[in-house]
């Protein structure tokens, strides 16, 4: 399974405003609780509940939370860009600015763990990032992503 095979376009934020992870998080909730016909409130919980035991900033401006629900049917993978980066608690202390969401069905523990591990490949990338950094449509991540999907 390649990214592009997940990653939904509608959750693909290239100008995330907040500057907390509250807030990027509420902010990269929104379209998907949107979506999935999730609660809003549910799929916070699950992340918070994630962060908790433990902050998803892996370093490196990277930042993957992510967490399952019961009620979802199928996958949901996004994007979000934070321009300035914001304190996710990340591993090497530094500001994070690119954020995949992943949130998974309960089940489907063998997806999510492969998922992770993909876009986990995917962004020691520098080059990557760095075009990543630089988008300003969620078509230019679809591209730029596309570009670099293929290697694994």
């Amino acid at each position: 399974m390649k990214i592009l095979d997940v990653l939904n376009s509608e959750v693909i934020l290239v100008d995330l405003k907040s500057k907390d992870k509250i807030g990027i998080l509420n902010e990269l909730v929104a379209p998907a609780a949107r979506i999935t016909g999730i609660d809003h409130k549910d799929m916070m919980r699950v992340l918070m509940d994630r962060e908790r035991l433990g902050s998803t900033g892996i370093g490196g401006g990277i930042g993957i939370p992510h967490g399952k629900l019961k009620k979802l049917e199928r996958l949901l993978l996004g994007f979000g860009l934070s321009r300035q980066g914001v304190d996710f608690e990340s591993m090497d202390g530094r500001p994070t600015h690119l954020f995949f969401l992943l949130i998974t069905p309960e089940s489907s523990t063998d997806l999510h763990l492969k998922l992770l591990a993909r876009v986990s490949r995917l962004l020691k990338n520098e080059a990557l990032k760095e075009m990543m950094m630089k988008a300003t449509r969620p078509e230019d991540i679809i591209a730029i992503i596309s570009e670099y999907d293929d290697d694994f």
